[in-house]
């Protein structure tokens, strides 16, 4: 077939100029609505595509030089979704020489059942802007007769119209009252700092949320005692513009001494002189410790030495050593230590300078050199007087902290303008106004109840939380879904079931998607999930990633194993994360207690650094976990399909306390492929609460007795 013609560059710049004027035209429909466009970066689809070049979505991409093309046949259409059900009123299409001669513009609610608004059999190519008059969610250019030998081709559909039935939300706007706003001049910060813990240190499942937010400056004598949906920021561009000459403290007096339930709180962009020359952050899941600079040294461990179960620390600088003394297991990713002691079954580390050499399993230390794609979490900082929130850029094989050495952070800053402030009480037909209007969110702190599922479907948007947001899904719906675009950042939020059980918690992406993100992927840090502990609780699976190239950095996915409207069935909850898309990276990853598999892996070229599990404690015999042939499900399955994956420093435990006879086949089970591949595993049975026969598949020596030893393997296959 001889080469298609393309337009000129000035022909292109013309018929944009000619579009912009018949939008403008004094007098016109469209000028007097004042529309949005409404369909751009959203997730489109298509009847057909000429070539892996030419797919749906840079038909709605905003870039005049790619287009959707199709098949070389009739009928052929072309659809989007907006997100939202909007008010239209115009369409432009920007036809390639390849344009449609009869044609018509469908409208639907559903994507299912359409209606016509615009049909014509005299299609003259070029750019035509079309007056329509409808409500939808759902747009369609259906061709039912081409006029070229080729297909139908468009460089850009273009929906325009308005969205909500109320007034056009505004963008910024004061932070609520849980979030207290500290200078070097305020009075009393320390009475502030305890009247908050106080109230906080053991509501493990109470509904205060806070955030403390220090100005730049130096602050001298503090103290800042930090409990549960806590979190303390500095609120400079680096860490060391706020200075704390004192302590930012995690300890469990409230729990005698024991450290296992220290959940749900964060520190970050701080730097610290610790009173007598070292801190103490002594948590376990759900505690972020984020680029913090600490000029001293750093104890993860409770007064006197009690239990801890784990943590995270990334894109921190610790001058002198962390003492790991208790914590069971740990990830350290992009930072610099000063060096570290001790460790009891599984610390692992990428790309921290000054991290102990590899020597899993005695010492156990699995260490990366590099971590492979890292971008750190977005944060609120003042620019001035202005509240921006800086969003850092993607960083390959990265090893070290993002700031610091003189040299300016690397990424963009998003005045909070843009950003609609959601505060409690709002519906999730307002949050999705904001975002459908081009808002990001902030959730300040509380907790809030949503009828229906939160979209995220636009490239680029940023969702963060303050002081452990909480989102809670009523009637059984999903509390949030991201659309199949580039670059969707999620950060510092709990998701918690209702009573309905939901089909997931959380979607990343569509089901089936084939969109390729490594430019520029989706990213989900500190997002939390929980089935149950607060209350009755129900999800067939917490978190479900379809997108591909997503990264999923520190996340707790936990069915509670404690707490209100707990049982086998009364907090049922199956799986716990799912991947469906290739090229998805997960550092920091910890998935606890679901009935059935705790991981699914079913996307290719999976990578998993750091991995802590423990099998659901309630099972109430060895019948109910059986999974056909097996004795109970793997903690962490890939699935057979799969000829990529690989992961470094994962463990699994067991702790069958209501029927400790149970014996559970193995933590980890995967195919035996070449390019299947784990580094440094280990299972162990706490205090002899059932047992495993194997680490892996049918490899691994059993755990035995009541030792509370690990079972391990150094390499598999």
């Amino acid at each position: 077939m001889p080469p298609r013609p393309r337009p000129s560059l000035a022909a292109a710049l013309a018929a944009a100029l000619v579009a912009a004027l018949l939008v403008l035209l004094p007098g016109s429909t469209t000028a007097a609505a004042a529309p949005v466009l409404l369909s751009q970066g959203r997730p489109a689809t298509a009847s057909s595509t000429e070539g892996a070049g030419t797919p749906a979505s840079a038909a709605v991409d905003g870039d005049n030089g790619t287009r959707w093309s199709s098949q070389f046949a009739d009928p052929q259409w072309i659809q989007v979704d907006l997100g939202a059900t909007a008010r239209l009123s115009h369409v432009v299409l920007r036809w390639e020489t390849a344009h449609a001669r009869a044609y018509r513009i469908e409208l639907s609610a559903d994507g299912s059942n359409w209606t016509t608004a615009h049909s014509t059999t005299a299609g003259t190519g070029g750019v035509q802007t079309l007056d329509i008059t409808g409500t939808a969610r759902h747009v369609r250019v259906y061709g039912t007769e081409r006029a070229t030998a080729w297909g139908y081709s468009l460089w850009e559909f273009q929906v325009y119209g308005t969205t909500g039935t109320g007034p056009t939300l505004p963008g910024g706007g004061d932070l609520g009252p849980n979030v207290i706003v500290f200078d070097p001049s305020t009075p009393g910060i320390q009475a502030r700092l305890d009247q908050v813990f106080q109230q906080q240190e053991s509501a493990q499942f109470g509904s205060g949320r806070y955030q403390f937010l220090f100005k730049p400056g130096t602050y001298n004598g503090l103290n800042a005692q930090i409990g549960f949906y806590t979190s303390i920021s500095g609120l400079g561009l680096s860490p060391d513009d706020t200075t704390i000459n004192g302590d930012v403290t995690v300890d469990a007096g409230w729990f005698n001494g024991n450290a296992t339930q220290n959940f749900w709180r964060s520190a970050e962009n701080l730097a610290l002189n610790p009173v007598n020359g070292t801190d103490r952050w002594a948590v376990s899941q759900a505690a972020p410790f984020r680029r913090m600079h600490v000029k001293g040294g750093l104890n993860l461990a409770p007064n006197g030495y009690g239990w801890a179960s784990g943590g995270y620390i990334a894109d921190s600088k610790i001058d002198g050593q962390v003492g790991n003394y208790s914590q069971q297991q740990w990830y350290t990713r992009d930072s610099s230590i000063g060096g570290w002691s001790n460790g009891v079954w599984n610390q692992v580390f990428s790309g921290t300078q000054g991290a102990p050499a590899q020597g899993f399993p005695n010492p156990p230390y699995t260490t990366l050199d590099t971590t492979p794609v890292s971008r750190e979490k977005p944060f609120l900082y003042l620019d001035g007087n202005e509240y921006k929130v800086f969003v850092p850029a993607k960083r390959v094989n990265a090893r070290g902290t993002s700031w610091g050495n003189g040299t300016a952070p690397q990424g963009s800053s998003i005045p909070l303008s843009q950003f609609y402030v959601v505060k409690p009480g709002a519906s999730a037909a307002t949050i999705n106004q904001a975002v459908t209007q081009g808002l990001h969110l902030l959730f300040t702190p509380g907790v809030y109840h949503v009828d229906r599922t939160i979209q995220v479907d636009r490239p680029g948007t940023v969702v963060l939380g303050l002081g452990l947001a909480t989102i809670v899904p009523d009637n059984g719906v999903t509390a949030m879904k991201v659309g199949d675009v580039d670059g969707v950042r999620l950060a510092g939020f709990l998701i918690d079931a209702g009573p309905v059980t939901s089909p997931s918690l959380l979607e990343i992406g569509p089901a089936g998607t084939t969109t390729d993100h490594a430019a520029d992927p989706t990213t989900v840090q500190d997002v939390f999930i929980r089935v149950g502990g607060a209350g009755p609780g129900r999800a067939t699976v917490g978190m479900v990633v379809n997108n591909h190239d997503t990264i999923v950095d520190h996340t707790w996915i936990w069915r509670a194993d404690h707490g209100d409207g707990v049982g086998w069935e009364t907090n049922r909850s199956d799986y716990g994360f799912r991947v469906n898309g290739d090229d998805v990276l997960a550092t920091g990853l910890f998935v606890e207690h679901f009935n059935k598999y705790d991981v699914q892996w079913n996307g290719e070229r999976g990578r998993t650094i750091f991995f802590q599990n423990e099998k659901a404690y309630d099972a109430p015999n060895q019948a109910a976990i059986q999974n056909g042939s097996i004795k109970g499900y793997a903690a962490y399955r890939v699935a057979d399909s799969v000829e990529v994956h690989e992961g470094w420093g994962l463990g699994s435990y067991c702790y069958y306390n209501v029927d400790p006879t149970i014996r559970q086949e193995h933590g980890f089970q995967v195919p035996v492929k070449p390019g299947v591949r784990f580094h440094d595993l280990l299972v162990v049975s706490l205090g002899g609460n059932g047992q495993y026969e194997h680490v892996i598949n049918g490899t691994g020596a059993p755990t035995s007795g009541t030792s509370t030893v690990p079972s391990t393997i150094v390499s598999f296959p």
